[in-house]
Protein backbone atom coordinates (compact mmCIF):
# COMPACT_ATOMS: atom_id res chain seq x y z
CA UNK A 1 0.00 0.00 0.00
CA UNK A 2 0.87 3.66 -1.09
CA UNK A 3 -0.26 5.53 2.36
CA UNK A 4 1.37 8.51 2.89
CA UNK A 5 4.15 8.07 0.76
CA UNK A 6 4.84 11.64 0.55
CA UNK A 7 7.22 12.02 -2.33
CA UNK A 8 8.93 9.77 -5.10
CA UNK A 9 12.53 9.13 -4.44
CA UNK A 10 13.19 8.73 -8.08
CA UNK A 11 15.48 5.78 -7.65
CA UNK A 12 18.34 8.25 -6.42
CA UNK A 13 19.97 8.76 -2.86
CA UNK A 14 18.93 11.35 -0.76
CA UNK A 15 22.06 14.06 -1.80
CA UNK A 16 21.60 13.26 -5.71
CA UNK A 17 18.00 13.77 -5.52
CA UNK A 18 18.32 16.85 -3.33
CA UNK A 19 20.83 18.10 -5.84
CA UNK A 20 18.81 17.31 -8.76
CA UNK A 21 15.10 19.15 -7.30
CA UNK A 22 17.49 22.56 -6.78
CA UNK A 23 18.81 22.31 -10.07
CA UNK A 24 15.86 21.76 -11.68
CA UNK A 25 13.75 24.50 -9.90
CA UNK A 26 16.69 26.91 -10.59
CA UNK A 27 16.29 25.94 -14.38
CA UNK A 28 12.21 26.44 -14.07
CA UNK A 29 12.88 29.82 -12.68
CA UNK A 30 15.52 30.69 -15.02
CA UNK A 31 13.87 29.68 -18.38
CA UNK A 32 10.50 29.82 -16.65
CA UNK A 33 9.76 26.53 -19.34
CA UNK A 34 11.83 23.36 -18.82
CA UNK A 35 11.43 19.46 -20.16
CA UNK A 36 12.18 16.52 -18.50
CA UNK A 37 10.37 13.28 -17.42
CA UNK A 38 6.67 13.04 -15.91
CA UNK A 39 7.66 11.97 -12.44
CA UNK A 40 10.53 14.34 -12.05
CA UNK A 41 8.17 17.46 -13.05
CA UNK A 42 5.38 16.35 -10.66
CA UNK A 43 8.32 16.01 -7.67
CA UNK A 44 10.03 19.88 -9.09
CA UNK A 45 6.46 21.13 -9.15
CA UNK A 46 5.99 20.73 -5.48
CA UNK A 47 9.22 22.74 -4.50
CA UNK A 48 8.71 24.90 -7.07
CA UNK A 49 4.97 25.83 -6.13
CA UNK A 50 5.50 26.10 -2.20
CA UNK A 51 8.85 28.75 -2.58
CA UNK A 52 6.90 30.99 -5.64
CA UNK A 53 3.63 30.80 -2.77
CA UNK A 54 6.78 31.96 0.04
CA UNK A 55 8.02 34.54 -2.51
CA UNK A 56 4.56 36.19 -3.11
CA UNK A 57 5.36 38.36 0.31
CA UNK A 58 9.07 39.44 -0.22
CA UNK A 59 10.93 39.66 3.53
CA UNK A 60 14.05 38.97 4.42
CA UNK A 61 12.98 35.69 6.44
CA UNK A 62 11.24 34.17 3.11
CA UNK A 63 14.60 35.57 0.53
CA UNK A 64 17.09 33.34 2.94
CA UNK A 65 14.67 30.35 3.40
CA UNK A 66 14.73 30.25 -0.48
CA UNK A 67 18.06 31.11 -0.75
CA UNK A 68 17.96 27.60 1.34
CA UNK A 69 16.95 25.94 -2.10
CA UNK A 70 18.28 28.51 -4.58
CA UNK A 71 21.75 29.25 -4.59
CA UNK A 72 22.22 31.56 -7.58
CA UNK A 73 21.15 35.49 -6.55
CA UNK A 74 20.73 36.14 -9.86
CA UNK A 75 17.29 33.65 -9.91
CA UNK A 76 16.54 34.47 -6.41
CA UNK A 77 16.18 38.08 -7.43
CA UNK A 78 14.42 36.95 -10.31
CA UNK A 79 11.89 35.13 -8.62
CA UNK A 80 10.87 37.64 -5.86
CA UNK A 81 11.08 40.87 -8.51
CA UNK A 82 9.37 39.09 -10.94
CA UNK A 83 7.59 36.01 -11.14
CA UNK A 84 6.19 36.29 -7.83
CA UNK A 85 4.50 39.42 -8.55
CA UNK A 86 3.03 37.93 -11.66
CA UNK A 87 1.25 35.22 -9.50
CA UNK A 88 0.37 37.94 -7.00
CA UNK A 89 -3.69 36.88 -7.56
CA UNK A 90 -3.31 33.39 -8.05
CA UNK A 91 -3.49 31.36 -4.94
CA UNK A 92 -2.09 28.05 -6.10
CA UNK A 93 -1.34 26.19 -9.41
CA UNK A 94 1.59 27.99 -11.03
CA UNK A 95 2.90 25.35 -12.94
CA UNK A 96 1.45 22.83 -15.75
CA UNK A 97 2.87 19.99 -16.77
CA UNK A 98 2.25 19.39 -20.83
CA UNK A 99 2.76 15.91 -22.01
CA UNK A 100 4.93 15.48 -25.24
CA UNK A 101 5.28 11.73 -25.74
CA UNK A 102 7.60 8.92 -24.58
CA UNK A 103 11.50 9.25 -24.81
CA UNK A 104 12.77 6.99 -27.45
CA UNK A 105 15.71 5.38 -25.83
CA UNK A 106 14.12 3.82 -22.53
CA UNK A 107 10.22 5.51 -23.53
CA UNK A 108 10.17 7.64 -20.36
CA UNK A 109 7.27 10.21 -20.35
CA UNK A 110 8.33 13.54 -21.49
CA UNK A 111 6.59 16.31 -20.05
CA UNK A 112 6.90 20.34 -20.32
CA UNK A 113 6.78 21.85 -17.21
CA UNK A 114 6.32 25.43 -17.41
CA UNK A 115 5.12 28.73 -15.31
CA UNK A 116 1.60 29.09 -15.97
CA UNK A 117 1.90 32.31 -17.25
CA UNK A 118 4.74 31.78 -19.48
CA UNK A 119 4.37 33.04 -23.32
CA UNK A 120 6.00 31.94 -26.44
CA UNK A 121 8.07 34.62 -28.00
CA UNK A 122 6.65 34.04 -31.39
CA UNK A 123 6.50 37.37 -32.72
CA UNK A 124 9.86 38.43 -31.69
CA UNK A 125 10.63 35.20 -33.78
CA UNK A 126 8.84 35.61 -36.92
CA UNK A 127 10.03 39.13 -37.15
CA UNK A 128 13.91 38.09 -36.82
CA UNK A 129 13.59 34.82 -39.11
CA UNK A 130 12.41 37.29 -42.75
CA UNK A 131 15.27 39.62 -42.11
CA UNK A 132 17.85 36.98 -41.53
CA UNK A 133 16.15 35.01 -44.63
CA UNK A 134 16.21 37.98 -46.94
CA UNK A 135 19.49 38.92 -46.29
CA UNK A 136 21.13 34.88 -45.74
CA UNK A 137 18.55 33.94 -49.08
CA UNK A 138 20.39 36.48 -51.66
CA UNK A 139 23.96 35.11 -50.81
CA UNK A 140 22.68 31.84 -52.14
CA UNK A 141 20.74 33.12 -54.72
CA UNK A 142 23.52 34.55 -56.40
CA UNK A 143 25.67 31.54 -55.95
CA UNK A 144 22.85 29.36 -57.38
CA UNK A 145 22.07 31.22 -60.43
CA UNK A 146 26.54 31.38 -60.92
CA UNK A 147 26.34 27.67 -60.53
CA UNK A 148 23.37 27.52 -62.96
CA UNK A 149 24.87 29.49 -65.42
CA UNK A 150 27.87 27.81 -65.09
CA UNK A 151 26.22 24.61 -65.56
CA UNK A 152 23.72 26.14 -68.29
CA UNK A 153 27.32 27.39 -70.17
CA UNK A 154 28.58 23.65 -69.89
CA UNK A 155 25.89 22.08 -71.09
CA UNK A 156 25.84 23.99 -73.89
CA UNK A 157 29.48 23.57 -74.62
CA UNK A 158 28.84 19.78 -74.04
CA UNK A 159 25.79 19.87 -76.88
CA UNK A 160 27.47 22.08 -79.15
CA UNK A 161 30.37 19.42 -78.83
CA UNK A 162 28.16 16.65 -79.50
CA UNK A 163 26.23 18.49 -82.79
CA UNK A 164 29.88 18.89 -83.66
CA UNK A 165 31.25 15.70 -83.24
CA UNK A 166 27.73 14.36 -84.97
CA UNK A 167 27.88 16.52 -88.12
CA UNK A 168 31.82 15.44 -88.44
CA UNK A 169 30.27 11.94 -87.96
CA UNK A 170 27.58 12.32 -90.87
CA UNK A 171 30.37 13.87 -93.23
CA UNK A 172 32.59 11.47 -92.55
CA UNK A 173 29.94 9.01 -93.86
CA UNK A 174 29.10 10.78 -96.51
CA UNK A 175 32.57 11.42 -97.80
CA UNK A 176 32.92 7.13 -97.91
CA UNK A 177 29.90 7.24 -99.86
CA UNK A 178 30.26 9.79 -102.63
CA UNK A 179 33.68 8.34 -104.04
Amino acid sequence: MNHRNGFNPLSRTTAHRRAMSRNMVTSLFRYERITTTKSKALEVRKSAEKLITRAKEDTVHNRREAAKFIADEKILNKLFTEIAPRMKERNGGYTRVLKLGYRQGDAADVVILELVDYKLDTEAKEEKKPAKKSTDSEAPKTKKTTSKAKAEGSSEAKTTAKKSTTKKAAEKKEAPASK
